[in-house]
């Protein structure tokens, strides 16, 4: 490994592998240090359209088409007495848009992508501390994960920490991750074989479907096995689990409260053991700081209802790769920067939020206190400028009538109306259609913009020609 690098990234995730894909792509020194051996296990295994225009970007999305993952046409959903799909069919004629990926294999892809791109990929390598110069991180100290006497230091003039969940930066350094108080819960999963197709919906849809005190996903992948998560309130969770005498019992009562699933194991075998992960909604209190980025996990995290996961971390990793590429190439300064990385992601982050809490208040069933507790509060509500999030949430969508009507979907349930539409996101492939990123001068945020010609970069708007990024990347 070298001793020293322009730029480092830790973690080699789908945040880490984008970044530094995208910042060798602009010609920089990249260094990415990953823990594990890939490929490993990870789940997060419902891919949306939005991240189709960032892996073109990259130029691995041709690898990402051919590999044989199984085509996701959209997601089916059984929520309460109430049943709908969202079809992504109309994104495009050109083919799939989104999959179902198994993650070993789609996040080893994108990281040999990235080495092909020129980046440094050291793996078994963990990163033990980083040293500041004030505010600014300048080295990492790193060991071995297989050999713990393997260590050594590297300094770098910038970092990009993509460390996911374990957050190198904002967990073990900042210590200012804050925990929404909605969404405390937990995920129960395990992988079964001969799952019956669903028999309505797009072709190889997720089904979401709830259950009293919870909701399952269900996700079929291209391996024959279908990927069957349970999704339930923590304090639920601990109880039933005391009660019943482990996570299995608790994962299977659920199931026999939930038709929709149960329907569609008639045959089926349960090929592996259960795991879990909690806690799933929390932010960072800054995304970036003097000489550091966070992307993906490691700067927030939401609640997987939507399957936002992937999303968010290639988009992120988009927007610090553009940000940081604009630094180093002296066309603006830092500050000015990192607010925009900051202001975007931030809002990114918070929109989808307030989706996810508008589904949850949704459920029909409003004595269940799974669904209960995961209202937004009012000040929460008021933390989080719901008004500018509903502003960005019907931005860009290019039929208005659409985007008026998720806004008043939006606000009718927030405020306790019923909007009679049993759907509170009937128009959420085109939530994701938008342009999430300003993307022009007349969307800039802090005079600044997304732009990809010649080559990723933020621009000014003072600089902007007509319809100079007419036909980049949609985020």
């Amino acid at each position: 490994m070298r001793g020293s690098t322009q730029i480092l990234v830790i973690g080699g995730g789908p945040a880490g592998s984008t970044a530094a894909g995208l910042l060798a792509k602009q010609g920089f020194e990249v260094t990415l240090l990953e823990r594990d051996r890939f490929p490993r296990y990870h789940i997060g295994e419902s891919i949306l359209p939005s991240c189709r225009p960032i892996l073109e970007l990259l130029g691995v999305w041709d690898k990402v088409e051919s590999h044989g993952f199984q085509p996701k046409g959209g997601a089916y959903f059984f929520w309460g007495p109430e049943e709908w799909e969202v079809k992504f069919d109309n994104l495009g004629d050109d083919g799939t848009n989104a999959w179902q990926v198994i993650r070993s294999e789609f996040d080893e892809l994108l990281l040999r992508h990235a080495e092909s791109l020129g980046v440094e990929v050291v793996e078994n390598i963990t990163v033990k501390e980083l040293e500041f110069d004030g505010e600014r991180p300048v080295a990492a100290q790193w060991a071995g994960t297989k050999d713990p006497a393997e260590s050594g230091r590297i300094t770098f003039d910038y970092v990009i920490d993509a460390s996911g969940r374990g957050g190198v930066l904002a967990a073990r350094h900042m210590k200012n991750r804050q925990y929404h108080e909605i969404f405390r819960n937990v995920a129960a999963w395990t992988y079964w074989k001969n799952v019956k197709p669903l028999d309505r919906g797009p072709e190889g849809a997720i089904a979401v479907c709830s259950a009293p005190d919870g909701w399952f996903w269900v996700i079929p992948l291209h391996d024959g096995t279908t990927s069957i998560g349970l999704v339930t309130g923590r304090d639920i969770f601990n109880e039933k689990r005391n009660d019943l005498g482990g996570i299995q019992e608790v994962y299977d009562q659920a199931l026999t409260e939930c038709p929709a699933v149960t329907g569609l194991l008639g045959g089926a075998e349960q090929v592996s053991g259960m795991k879990v992960e909690q806690d799933y909604s929390y932010t960072a209190e800054n995304f970036g700081r003097p000489g550091y980025l966070m992307c993906g996990d490691a700067a927030c995290f939401l609640d997987p209802l939507l399957s936002t996961g992937v999303h968010l971390a290639t988009y992120s990793a988009m927007l610090a790769s553009a940000a940081l590429g604009s630094v180093i190439r002296g066309e603006v300064e830092e500050e000015e920067a990192w607010h925009f990385f900051n202001t975007v992601y931030r809002h990114a982050y918070e929109r989808l939020l307030v989706l996810v809490s508008v589904f949850y208040e949704s459920y029909r069933g409003k004595e269940h206190h799974f669904y209960n507790a995961q209202k937004l509060t009012s000040a929460q509500r008021e933390n989080l400028n719901l008004q500018d999030a509903f502003d960005r949430i019907i931005t860009g969508i290019a039929d208005m009538e659409d985007a008026q009507d998720v806004y008043a979907s939006v606000h009718a349930h927030l405020n306790g109306a019923e909007s009679g539409d049993p759907n509170p996101l009937a128009n959420l492939n085109k939530v994701h259609e938008q342009k999430q990123a300003p993307m022009s001068a007349q969307n800039a945020v802090g005079g600044l913009y997304l732009s990809f010609r010649p080559h990723l970069h933020l621009a000014r708007t003072e600089d902007a020609a007509p319809a100079a990024d007419e036909g980049g990347p949609a985020a």
